[in-house]
């Protein structure tokens, strides 16, 4: 049986918005890849809108979550690729992703700022790892 343990860490200033340290004993490892912006027909959703485009991405990740017998809460980490990113983005895409979290400890958490994803299209590229029993 897989247990998680959150961590806040003395010293680390806490953020709501995601976990410093996520402990996961047991159970079993689930790495997904990157999941963009595109509905099941690989169609752009959202163009040009990162609000609209990570909701799609953060649907996408339930998808593959939920092929591979797992939940958001199951989530230990996540690492977020966004397109010319600035720190005026950082609250849209905290709000479309914190509804998928809504209620429950957040994952570990990266953001990375890039000049570009695998398609012009994409502004946001968010991959997970997951663990469960």
């Amino acid at each position: 049986m897989s247990k998680l343990q959150h961590l806040k860490p003395s010293g680390l200033h806490h953020n709501p918005a995601y976990s410093h340290v996520v402990v996961a004993s047991g159970g079993r490892t689930i790495h997904i890849s990157g999941q963009v912006s595109t509905d099941d027909e690989g169609r752009v959703v959202g163009a040009g809108d990162l609000a609209a485009q990570t909701t799609q991405v953060m649907h996408n990740l339930g998808l593959a979550l939920k092929a591979a017998g797992a939940s958001y809460a199951n989530i230990v980490k996540i690492t977020t690729f966004v397109v010319g990113y600035k720190p005026e983005l950082r609250p849209i895409i905290g709000k479309a992703r914190s509804a998928f979290f809504e209620g429950m400890e957040p994952p570990a958490s990266t953001l990375v700022g890039v000049s570009a994803l695998a398609a012009p299209e994409w502004l946001i590229e968010i991959e997970a790892v997951a663990v469960v029993d």
